[in-house]
């Protein structure tokens, strides 16, 4: 799908501002309901949602993240957290252990349930990326890759770092 950026342009030559990046954003607003609209669907079979889904999916791709690193990766609250990792762990899909070397620590991890949940979401989504790819030209994953990681902001909204662990392929 090919937006017309003959108005940006326009507007840009005629020497007025530049208008918002309107194709662009609508794109990414497309993409993210198709994106996440595939894992909702599943998501909605147990009962859980895209909340559900952002914590499954990072406690799988780091077993023993504690509570705080969860929080500040997904830069949300504790109370925001309480409910669905609750909903997690009564549900069996996800288990919290005390740290080795400090018992008050809570380690989380995926039970084998979980881990082949997070899997299949992962899968579905996979399966929409290469088809995407697929269909552009060699070299596109890279450049998309470098987009949107420059669309993260590196600083939280309290000024520190959120954790980059695990975000490497």
């Amino acid at each position: 799908m090919r937006l017309p950026d003959v108005l940006v342009q326009a507007d840009a030559a005629a020497g007025e501002p530049p208008l918002p990046e309107y194709d662009l954003i609508e794109l990414l607003f497309f993409a993210y309901r198709d994106f996440v609209g595939d894992a909702d669907r599943l998501l909605a079979d147990y009962g859980f949602g895209r909340a559900h889904h952002r914590v499954m999916h990072f406690v799988s791709r780091r077993p023993g993240l504690t509570i705080a690193e969860l929080l500040d990766l997904l830069r949300i609250t504790k109370q925001s957290l309480n409910r669905v990792l609750k909903e997690l762990i009564d549900t069996g899909f996800v288990e919290q252990r005390a740290g080795l070397s400090d018992r008050r620590q809570r380690l989380l991890f995926v039970s084998p349930r979980g881990r082949a949940l997070a899997l299949e979401l992962s899968e579905l989504q996979s399966a929409r990326i290469n088809r995407a790819l697929a269909r552009c030209e060699p070299g596109t994953r890279a450049a998309a890759a470098g987009f949107l990681a420059a669309m993260i902001d590196p600083m939280g909204p309290d000024g520190s770092r959120p954790p980059r662990r695990g975000l490497e392929r």
